[in-house]
């Protein structure tokens, strides 16, 4: 599972900005955990190999500040907040022992798996390590099978089985995996399943057959379980297997509905998966999405200004402008990763982003320019490994070979192909492939067809061995030369045909001359034999010299009628050139309306949450006027109309008050209102643990124009039962529920375990203005009225919505 590696630069100067840990500030515990994975999956995969998942993961926490323990300890401590935990983060682990041999029971148990799981999840390979990690897991084992705690039992089996795929003990792995699964099954314990089959799963290499399966079957379980995060984390695992088996297409599909799955439950931190996407949309030459999702991935990074990653973010981003041609821009982009990769932390994308700036420059024709800044580069920071030592080769060989110094060229792709030969695994075959393919076009571009054929076989036979349908503009030129020298010039006009496909530029005279010399090629054999002909009838030509006259004129008059065709097509195609220039006006046009239009709807939409922010201050002032009025009077009766009359007016500023906070100035989402409501009344009579509320809300978003009345609504019930249910400081729940019955009509319950209500009584009550008012405001919103006294007081309200809101990317 672990890689050995001295990749100690990912872990000196790392200097994060300050202002990320807000991008994790209102993140729950479940979010926390799946930051923690997606950041160390994007390392590990950006990473290519350099580093093992384990130092992914401890990367990722001290990125966002979050301690690392967060990542192996869900299962037995799914709160966080087990003693010792502080000095397992800290690595005081004698501490941590002295805290361990005190404790006992379940404590001393889930101590032990956390000791255990620390040596097992430690950055590296120790021989020590395992060993101590094997001691803690075995112990917690015995320990558990004593007090005969199941899930405590089930835990050490799962580490324990982790521990044996760490020691390529892989048989007993899947024996301790297959225990735990099948007293899952037995017991019917869903969630304890699911986490078993993700325990597996996870200890599984890629191109295991099981691996999608378990995981299936794992993502099938969270989504019964609606367990959303653990459901988008195993889901990322399968993409990765899909992606891993060459499988692009599915994986691509697949990342859209995982984005589709953040987004729903407010996951935040999207600019991972968007990156990923556009990455993969360049690799399938879809320029548009992929610019598209590199756009997002930085204005996602941007506004929640996690900048931890940056450098890799920019890195793609300027991949996409380099693709598309735009060199300047893509030049400056690169220059932005670069910075940000010394500013920050330097996350796996250094080398990158120098080599890629070097690129840039070449392709600008700075060839010179690209290359002493390389060398620069490479004298102030070595390549230490194998990866960055073949792409620095490689680019140097491109730039020498773009200013026709060849010997240099080939010296550099020589170095390059001795580096790459040694590279091994999925992790970084697209970068041996394309540094081969570059290879190879080198010699077939100079007519050394043998040499490059022998690197066209390489890219081949890996390609095969992956099983990865690769390709690549350089690749098909290559073969298309070599094909053309061998006389198949069927075959090599079909490559250059996937070259002009992949290109996808605007095609030159030089170009469509290649093509014409293929096509001649190819057709020269096909008519040989025309040309006999040919030679037969010259001679039966010479018989009929009267008759060439007249094929001659026919020849002339037939040139003069082609010279009009040609004249009037160039006419047309003027034409064409005209209306292009004109839609290319209108289309500037339109660009311009469509952003005052949009300029416009930002004021029209800051206007609105104005309005809102000056209502709200406006009722607060009422609020605050009643308060100040309520401190002269002594008569009890008019203190309680203050009262009432503050709690009524508080629940409309509430609304007004969600409205100018959300970035949807239209609906109100009363989940969230109504709980807020509720704590607020809560509050306001001191009511502590005497009464509590019990509130079960589907989700529902509703217009201003509903959500005031039915705010109202709930303030005059919730109060009366405060007041009235229950007498002599009884104890007593309030519940408050909003379900959906049929079509778009929803039921709003407010109910108690009170005394009830007499209606005699009720109807002589001097506040008996909070019943007329429940009554009135459900005339005004067209509703059904229920009021029951059954075990306490219900009130039902039966109302059309008319303003749902879908929910959509």
């Amino acid at each position: 599972m672990k890689q050995i590696y001295a990749f100690i630069l990912l872990f000196i100067s790392f200097h994060s900005i300050s202002q990320t840990t807000s991008s994790t500030a209102d993140y729950d515990l479940k979010k926390k955990r799946l930051l923690i994975q997606f950041g160390s999956m994007f390392l590990y995969a950006k990473n290519q190999g350099k580093i093992d998942e384990d130092s992914s993961v401890v990367l990722t926490c001290k990125a966002y500040k979050l301690p690392v323990y967060l990542s192996y300890n869900e299962g037995y401590d799914s709160n966080a907040s087990l003693i010792g935990n502080e000095l397992i983060e800290k690595g005081n682990i004698s501490a941590y022992k002295k805290l361990l041999s005190k404790s006992k029971n379940d404590t001393q148990i889930k101590m032990l798996l956390q000791l255990g799981s620390f040596y097992l999840f430690k950055t590296g390979t120790k021989a020590n390590d395992l060993q101590n990690a094997f001691t803690s897991i075995n112990e917690a084992l015995t320990e558990s099978n004593k007090l005969k705690d199941k899930k405590l039992q089930q835990q050490s089996l799962l580490l324990l089985g982790k521990y044996y795929a760490q020691a390529s003990r892989f048989a007993e792995s899947k024996n301790c995996f297959i225990k735990v699964i099948k007293e899952c099954r037995k017991q019917n314990d869903l969630k304890s399943l699911a986490d078993a089959l993700a325990s597996e799963a996870l200890c599984l290499s890629n191109s295991d057959p099981e691996k999608e399966i378990i995981l299936n079957e794992a993502i099938k379980l969270y989504t019964q379980l609606n367990l959303p995060e653990k459901k988008i984390e195993n889901h990322m695992r399968l993409i990765t297997v899909h992606y891993g088996k060459g499988n692009v297409k599915l994986a691509l599909k697949e990342f859209y509905q995982s984005l589709y799955d953040q987004r729903k439950i407010g996951f935040k931190h999207t600019h991972f998966t968007e990156a990923t996407i556009s990455y993969i949309e360049l690799f399938l030459y879809n320029t548009k999405s992929a610019l598209h999702y590199a756009l997002k991935s930085i204005k996602t990074m941007e506004t929640i200004q996690d900048y931890n990653f940056a450098d890799i973010f920019y890195l793609r981003f300027g991949n996409v402008y380099l693709t598309l041609g735009h060199y300047e821009e893509a030049l400056d982009i690169y220059k932005k990763s670069v910075e940000m990769g010394h500013q920050n932390m330097n996350s796996g994308g250094f080398y990158r982003s120098y080599v890629s700036l070097v690129l840039a420059m070449s392709s600008k024709g700075k060839n010179q320019e690209a290359i002493n800044y390389l060398n620069s580069m490479t004298a102030d920071y070595p390549p230490v490994d194998l990866f960055d030592k073949m792409i620095v080769n490689s680019t140097k060989a491109n730039c020498y070979a773009q200013i026709n110094n060849f010997v240099l060229a080939e010296k550099y792709f020589k170095e390059m192909d001795r580096y790459a030969s040694q590279l091994s695994g999925p992790e970084t075959l697209m970068d041996v492939l394309n540094a081969y393919s570059s290879m190879a076009s080198f010699y077939a571009r100079r007519h050394q067809t043998e040499k490059a054929k022998l690197y066209t076989d390489k890219i081949l036979a890996l390609s095969k061995k992956y099983k990865r349908n690769y390709n690549s503009e350089n690749l098909e030129i290559s073969l298309s030369i070599i094909d053309s020298a061998q006389g198949n010039y069927q075959s090599a006009l079909n490559h250059y045909k996937n070259y002009k496909k992949i290109n996808d530029s605007v095609v030159n005279f030089s170009k469509n001359k290649q093509i014409e010399e293929l096509i001649i090629q190819y057709q020269t054999k096909n008519k040989e034999h025309e040309i006999k002909l040919l030679g037969k009838q010259s001679i039966l030509q010479k018989s009929e010299l009267k008759k060439s006259k007249l094929l001659n004129t026919l020849s002339i008059w037939s040139l003069i009628l082609l010279l009009i065709i040609i004249g009037l097509l160039f006419n047309r195609y003027r034409l064409k050139q005209r209306n292009n220039v004109k839609l290319e006006l209108k289309e500037k046009e339109i660009n311009q309306k469509n952003k005052n239009l949009r300029h416009l709807l930002d004021e029209k939409e800051w206007l609105l949450k104005e309005i809102h922010h000056r209502v709200k201050n406006n009722l607060q002032t009422v609020i605050s006027l009643l308060n100040s009025q309520s401190a002269y009077l002594d008569n009890e009766m008019a203190l309680s109309a203050i009262k009432n009359s503050q709690h009524r007016i508080h629940s409309m500023s509430l609304i007004h008050q969600k409205l100018y906070n959300s970035e949807n100035i239209s609906t109100i989402n009363m989940p969230k209102y109504i709980k807020e409501l509720a704590e607020y009344l809560k509050e306001s009579f001191n009511l502590g643990q005497r009464i509590r509320f019990e509130i079960k809300a589907e989700p529902l978003e509703l217009d201003v124009a509903q959500a005031v009345p039915l705010g109202l609504i709930l303030n005059e019930a919730i109060t009366n039962s405060i007041k009235y249910a229950f007498p002599n400081y009884a104890v007593g729940m309030i519940y408050v529920s909003v379900e959906k019955t049929t079509g778009n009509y929803y039921l709003l319950t407010i109910a108690d375990n009170g005394i009830g209500f007499d209606a005699a009584i009720s109807s002589k009550r001097k506040n008996s203005f909070g019943m007329s008012l429940i009554k009135g405001l459900s005339d005004d919103l067209d509703a059904k009225l229920l009021i029951e006294n059954q075990n306490g007081t219900t009130i039902k309200i039966e109302f059309l919505s008319e303003f749902l809101i879908d929910k959509k990317l």
